[in-house]
């Protein structure tokens, strides 16, 4: 049958965590006959189903745009008036307590364009069932707490698609007599149907072994195009490193006899941890130093670390209910935060991920979208994909391990596993264990996956030169969020130093638990009053205020031994100075420049962490630190004081750009911190006006043996007017038009780029002969990149609004999920001036009006107009 999508405009149902109940009926077995066409596929289940319970419910199996060609039970046919559909579902009365019902459906894979299901995508079929795509694939009862065994049989033309992949392990495979071949495999561990995944295609395999602790030889694959093979080395590496480090770090060990991983093109995700056989959009898994940044080599190497992480932390055992996804999601993050810092620099990599975590997850945290880590009501659960779950949710975890420490996490984790191995859990069964199995009570702690919104503390130092005594004063607020108008105190813990001032060391570091709204801690032994380090390591994800002058923050930003603190300390001298330029008062533009050259001069310090610290905070996060967003005033102030930076320090811009000149590419710590520090000082030579920076920055274009220095190049360029501008775009463009993920780069780059008109070239963009809505890697390189880019996206005409708006409603006919996720920049208008705001809502309510307009898209735009 034709993908069916539907036309109602009624309002979607609102899904309640509170409604939960077990299944009526389990899956313990399922067999699957795959007869794979693009144009036509047949699927026929045989699913072996048990009444679960004594009740008398008709057996449910969720459906999405397919019809049953033929229904039976017990090897008998069912007759029409025995079954009915029920708004997409099968419904079937049945006696007794156990039986196997069989269905046959048709599926259209090459007109698949949401890419949930079977679908096409550049030759190959592939699946996403993540989270409700298995329904569109057959009947079955699609929720996460219903568990069976697969066992899949694939046939297809051979030539055509001589690579037939599914979950668990290869049982056999042969040929027919008309050009197709056949393969059978089986998964022995119970699973959830969102864990499903098949592909074929004509594939080539990167392939490598992988040896457990427990001595078993792991057939491991890598399977792309045959063009792309020598790309996959890196996250091979990335792999095996990640199977290992499983193994010491948390005791798991890998179950089956094979891992593969596809690469695809058309993905909407990032990639999705099918048992045994993980699916990858494939920017995920090609690198190469020609078309792959550093950016993307970390990219990766985290994301193949992730999925495979999933194994345990998602698979063996996985979450009960939808409003459970940060127990696999938040708590798999953390993990692959922890691997990917063990393999390069912790400090740099807690710098990169609070940095994620506040251009994302707080703006999500203050705004009308705002939700819990564990939500209580959904219209569509795919918008609940979102940097509260995954970020968010790593965050709580990570405050876990601080408080338990490391070997008592580690006995927590290990009775989490042991415990709920092939259950489907839930958050507070991961809490409970960590309870058991740390020795802590976290009942207060809960309260972090119940209450929605950003914590803020508010901290200040009282100091008594008579007892020689310091008073930490902490007092913590929680702003309402839609549905939670008041909040409890949560429990925050908070690493603290004080710093002597004239020595520049201090006692010692000291966890403290905040419990109250209003809480005090007393130290002694300070003559002088002490300069407070306060959320050491981001050691709680919240909002901190405090009393510190520019002197204090500048005397941490050079003195400070926690890598994050001193890096928070310069971000906050910075903000300080560009706030105030936003509203006219006097700032102290001297102090950054001072600090950024005492930087410059610590040869102790990693070239990348110095990148890091000495980067401007970004105009989105200055908007957030304001009442009232101002784009005009944020963007003015911040260009000015890149261009002092860069005026005064010139003569060090030239030294380090020169002096960090790569002559043979590597992937190591040290070659990737040269790289960093190098383009972070082409960023300020530019900004400084120098007549010959477009020169010099496109030299480094045109001369880079590398994407890192290419792209960085183009970056710089493509942020001003010049000759140099247009004759690198064109070069990139004329050198990668052939290779879809490196254009998106170039999309990318002229959407993110700070040109006056850069909403005039984005909607030039948009016409261009490559870029397409089919593709949703091309969207988010396009519409996804202008969005997050404040000054082009806000322009006081509203046209960029206009043209996101536009796309979404375009998009949404194809691809309800990705334009879903193109909705909440729109949906910031409150913290914009009344004109800004008008437009943007004017926007949504033009979205909304749209007929035939998806529950992805209903749900996120009506909920960003209140």
């Amino acid at each position: 049958m034709a993908d069916m999508l539907s036309t109602t405009t009624a309002a979607p149902s609102v899904i309640r965590r509170s409604d939960y109940r077990s299944p009526d009926w389990l899956v313990p077995h399922i067999d699957l006959e795959f007869d794979l066409d693009p144009a036509l596929t047949r699927v026929r289940a045989q699913l072996s189903v048990t009444r679960n319970g004594g009740h008398d419910h008709p057996l449910r199996l969720d459906g999405d745009g397919i019809v049953p060609l033929e229904v039976m039970v017990d090897g008998r046919p069912v007759s029409p008036d025995s079954w009915h559909l029920e708004a997409g579902a099968l419904i079937l009365t049945l006696p007794g307590d156990a039986h196997l019902v069989e269905t046959l459906v048709e599926l259209v894979p090459e007109s698949n364009s949401k890419l949930m299901g079977l679908y096409a995508s550049g030759g190959l079929l592939c699946t996403q069932c993540e989270a409700e795509g298995f329904r569109r694939i057959t009947f079955f009862p699609d929720r996460p707490d219903v568990l069976s065994r697969y066992s899949v049989r694939m046939t297809a033309d051979k030539a055509r698609f001589p690579i037939l992949l599914a979950n668990g392990d290869p049982i056999d495979r042969g040929d027919l007599d008309d050009g197709r071949h056949w393969a059978v495999w089986h998964d022995p561990f119970p699973k959830p149907c969102y864990l499903f995944a098949l592909v074929a295609g004509d594939l080539a395999c990167n392939a490598d072994q992988f040896v457990t602790a427990s001595g078993r030889t792991v057939q491991l694959g890598i399977w792309v195009k045959e063009s792309d093979l020598p790309r996959t080395g890196h996250a091979m590496t990335a792999l095996k490193n990640s199977m290992a480090w499983d193994e010491r770090v948390y005791g798991r060990e890998y179950d089956l006899d094979v891992f593969n991983i596809v690469a695809v093109a058309d993905f909407n995700f990032g990639a999705m941890e099918n048992k045994g056989l993980n699916i990858f959009n494939s920017r995920y898994i090609l690198a190469d130093p020609e078309t792959a940044t550093d950016i993307d080599y970390d990219g990766v190497e985290g994301v193949v670390a992730h999925e495979y992480f999933h194994n345990w932390s998602g698979n063996r055992v996985t979450c009960r209910d939808w409003f459970q996804l940060s127990l696999k999601e938040g708590f798999t993050v953390f993990r692959d935060q922890n691997f990917s810092a063990d393999m390069g620099s912790h400090a740099v990599k807690r710098i990169e991920d609070v940095r994620v975590l506040r251009a994302a997850q707080f703006p999500e945290d203050s705004g009308p979208l705002a939700h819990p880590v564990r939500p209580e009501s959904y219209m569509e659960i795919s918008n609940f994909y979102t940097a509260t779950i995954y970020n968010k949710g790593a965050e709580l975890i990570r405050m876990i391990a601080l408080i338990a420490g490391p070997e008592r996490f580690r006995a927590g984790a290990d009775l989490y596993f042991d415990r709920h191995d092939g259950e489907a859990a839930t958050c507070e069964d991961f809490v409970q264990a960590m309870e058991d199995g740390a020795g802590l009570d976290l009942g207060q702690f809960r309260l972090w996956y119940e209450q929605a919104g950003t914590p803020r503390v508010q901290a200040s130092l009282i100091h008594d030169p008579v007892t020689e005594s310091v008073e930490l004063v902490l007092e913590q607020s929680l702003p309402p969020t839609p549905g939670q108008p008041v909040k409890q105190p949560m429990a925050i813990p908070l690493r603290v130093a004080l710093f002597n001032p004239v020595t520049a060391t201090h006692h010692g570091d000291e966890l403290l638990i905040l419990t109250d709204a209003r809480e005090s801690f007393a130290f002694s032994g300070f003559a002088t009053p002490p300069i407070l380090s306060i959320n050491r390591g981001f050691s709680a994800p919240v909002i901190i205020q405090t009393d510190r002058s520019q002197a204090d923050l500048a005397f941490l930003s050079a003195h400070d031994d926690d890598p994050f603190a001193r890096y928070e300390a310069m971000q906050q001298l910075m903000v300080n100075v560009l706030i105030a330029r936003t509203s006219g008062r006097p700032a102290d533009e001297q102090a950054v420049v001072d600090a950024i050259r005492y930087t410059l001069t610590d040869t102790a310090l990693d070239p990348a962490f110095v990148a890091e610290v000495i980067r401007l905070p970004s105009e989105a996060y200055l908007g957030d630190q304001m009442t009232r967003v101002e784009p005009d005033a944020i963007h003015t102030a911040r260009e000015a004081l890149q261009t002092r930076i860069g005026v005064d320090l010139e003569h060090m811009w030239r030294d380090i750009h020169a002096g960090t000149k790569a002559n043979i590419f590597s992937t190591s710590p040290a070659a990737k911190g040269a790289r960093k520090l190098r383009n972070a000082a082409l960023h300020y030579l530019a900004a400084s006006g120098a007549s010959d920076g477009p020169a010099i920055a496109f030299a480094q274009f045109s001369e880079a043996d590398n994407m890192t220095e290419r792209q960085a190049a183009l970056g710089t360029l493509a942020n001003g007017h010049s000759a140099e501008r247009d004759a690198a775009l064109d070069i990139f463009y004329n050198r990668y038009c052939d290779d879809a993920l490196t254009l998106d780069k170039w999309f990318q780059t002229q959407a993110f780029s700070l040109h006056p008109d850069t909403a005039d070239h984005v909607a030039a963009l948009a016409l261009h002969k490559d870029f397409t809505l089919a593709n949703p890697n091309r969207v988010r390189a396009l519409f996804g990149a202008f969005s997050a880019n404040q000054w082009a996206f806000h322009h006081r005409s509203g046209k960029g609004y206009r043209m996101v708006a536009d796309c979404i409603i375009a998009l949404d006919k194809l691809n309800p999920q990705t334009a879903a996720r193109l909705v909440p920049p729109l949906g910031r208008w409150k913290r914009f001036d009344e004109g800004r705001a008008s437009l943007m809502r004017a926007e949504l309510q033009r979205i909304l009006a749209e007929p035939g307009l998806s529950k992805d898209v209903t749900e996120q735009a009506s909920k960003s107009l209140n």
